[in-house]
């Protein structure tokens, strides 16, 4: 198998104008990687009308589906990289091969943390289990980060090795790892879309850290396509390619891992839901007859609901009972509106006289 032959300045020429093109694409799916994590740590789950508290139990069953899907792809593709590597003399591929065995392990922690985030409450757990799946999202990121790391050092020790030394011939991967690369992109960014779209519609953001370990999945493989296509078009004097091509995925791999992590630990530590669903939340509290005013409203996410604190103001001159009764209607409806609250807790409070308030 020839692998490069001379050829004329026209020749040359051509093969460069077809890297930039690649290199084009590249920077391109690069940038909507890191948009479309920025968009995924600001999005706000307001579409969630129809589901409610009865089919939570179905939202964690499709998600589970979903990551055990995953496994089984991640276990096809890790094989055929390690293989496909080893025998096509391509580093790149094996450091792919080993985040796809990575992400085996995280999406079976995944799996079986949305299996124990769906349990009811009980004595010793009054507000539920889930915890659990934000606890999960910041293990699958961390998870990610080090993958990353160990990608990074494996390329950076391939870089420093070979330096010095001539490139021959048998340096340079085999064309067949293309084809392994190119079926690695498609099948993972599927994954990626559907994973992502799925764990945002049933509010997961453990499903959304397992999509984007496909998304990175996808990114080191295609950095590893550009590398070995690079060092194919350019002979042995390209051969490094394929470990710089690796390196470079390394940074996109754990800036993910640490922006998923962020996510997950203004979760697990109680960060107040957004303005836009606490105002929702106000406006359906002081719609109920008796309710004066609105002094607080507190939301915070658990798994895949949300618990919320509410101060609601009535007439001092309400007796105790009324004020009860009050406080249960309030908590009715909201935990009948499309906000998946879970529970509700409200405090009711006397309206303040006219001059106090002034």
């Amino acid at each position: 198998m020839t692998l490069h032959t001379p050829a004329g300045k026209s020749n040359s020429f051509r093969e460069i104008s077809r890297g930039c093109g690649i290199w084009n694409r590249v920077t391109g799916f690069l940038w909507h990687a890191l948009t479309g994590l920025q968009e995924l740590t600001h999005h706000v789950v307001l579409n969630q009308a129809a589901l409610t508290m009865k089919s939570l139990g179905g939202s964690f069953a499709e998600g589970r589906r979903l990551i055990l899907a995953g496994v089984l792809v991640n276990i096809f593709l890790a094989a055929v990289k390690f293989l496909g590597g080893f025998f096509g003399n391509s580093s790149a591929l094996m450091a792919d091969g080993l985040e796809s065995t990575l992400d085996v392990f995280s999406s079976g922690m995944m799996w079986a943390a949305l299996k124990y985030a769906e349990r009811p409450p009980d004595q010793e757990h009054p507000y539920g289990h889930g915890k659990m799946e934000s606890l999960a999202a910041g293990a699958g990121a961390i998870l990610l980060i080090g993958a990353g790391a160990l990608l990074g050092i494996h390329s950076i020790a391939e870089i420093v090795g070979s330096m010095g030394a001539v490139p021959a011939a048998t340096d340079l991967p085999a064309t067949f790892t293309l084809i392994i690369l190119f079926l690695t992109i498609a099948i993972k960014e599927g994954l990626f879309r559907l994973s992502l779209w799925k764990g945002r519609s049933i509010g997961s953001n453990a499903l959304a850290a397992d999509a984007w370990h496909h998304r990175s999945d996808a990114i080191t493989s295609l950095a590893a396509l550009v590398g070995i296509g690079i060092a194919l078009l350019g002979g042995p004097a390209w051969a490094q390619a394929d470990d710089w091509a690796a390196l470079f995925s390394c940074g996109i791999i754990v800036f993910n891992g640490l922006r998923m992590l962020m996510v997950a630990l203004a979760e697990a530590m109680d960060k107040q839901e957004p303005e836009a669903i606490r105002t929702n939340i106000s406006q359906i509290a002081s719609m109920v007859e008796g309710v004066t005013s609105i002094e607080k409203v507190r939301v915070r996410k658990t798994g895949l609901t949300r618990i919320a604190d509410l101060h609601v103001r009535v007439s001092g001159k309400l007796s105790v009972h009324e004020g009860h009764n009050i406080s249960h209607v309030v908590k009715n409806k909201l935990q009948n509106s499309e906000f998946h609250l879970s529970d509700v807790t409200v405090h009711i409070e006397p309206e303040p006289p006219p001059e106090e308030k002034a």
